[in-house]
């Protein structure tokens, strides 16, 4: 029986290992070039595949998974922007609360009118605690949701949070700085989290180069997620990963 998505982060976790995966946002990638970063991907043995954005249509992100699903053997996993970015030709989503804010909707409201839904759909659910951490500029993330992401000079007020959505039940903790940050999410915002939590932690936004990616692993990322670096130039990978 092949191990869950879950518990390939719980044992990457638990052995001290480093997970990296590479976002892929459709609204803003043909496929010519998403043909290219697969490739890349599978050289480079990625271990997921995120898929997922703030403006996507249903339509879209299926299309985009089939042709990952073509492409690829990387397990593909749902980055959610909206309930209606569930779909059964991934394999796994990420079930995201957003703990940084105080959107009702975004703490439970959607999942209820998504719950149903999801269950049909069959995909492993990951219960993830999400907080946008400052980035420099405010991100498709923040205004969408209508919530301000974490300071980034506050790391005990990021780890309280982090440590409340463990206290909740979650089996991941998601720390982004939003797509195109200016800045990453900071070694000391990392290490507060990593002290007081004892769940696999992801790390995205402004990861641009490996000393940003080294960074954040050596301050206790268990996941590190490449997204808008490889946008228009995928071959970047080579010198991130």
């Amino acid at each position: 029986m092949n191990k869950g998505i879950l518990d390939i982060m719980l044992t990457a976790f638990n052995t001290n290992n480093k997970l990296v995966s590479v976002l892929i946002d459709p609204d803003n990638r043909n496929f010519g070039q998403l043909g290219k970063l697969l490739s890349l991907c599978n050289q480079k043995a990625i271990d997921f595949l995120l898929v997922g954005g703030s403006l996507l249509s249903e339509g879209k992100i299926e299309e985009t998974i089939l042709f990952i699903k073509e492409k690829s053997k990387i397990p593909v996993i749902i980055f959610p922007g909206t309930g209606q970015q569930i779909n059964n030709n991934a394999d796994a989503i990420l079930l995201l609360s957003l703990v940084s804010g105080r959107n009702a909707d975004l703490l439970i409201g959607k999942h209820v009118e998504s719950a149903f839904r999801l269950k049909a759909s069959g995909l492993e659910i990951l219960p993830t605690g999400y907080m946008l951490i400052d980035g420099g500029r405010q991100t498709t993330a923040s205004y969408i949701s209508f919530t301000p992401p974490l300071p980034a000079d506050k790391p005990m007020l990021a780890a309280a949070t982090a440590l409340a959505a463990e206290q909740l039940g979650m089996k991941l903790l998601y720390l982004d700085g939003g797509s195109g940050a200016a800045n990453q999410v900071s070694a000391e915002i990392i290490k507060s989290v990593r002290l007081h939590t004892t769940l696999p932690l992801i790390i995205g936004g402004g990861l641009k180069t490996q000393e940003d990616i080294n960074r954040a692993f050596e301050s206790g990322a268990t996941m590190v997620v490449i997204g808008t670096a490889l946008e228009n130039n995928p071959e970047l990978l080579n010198e991130l990963v």
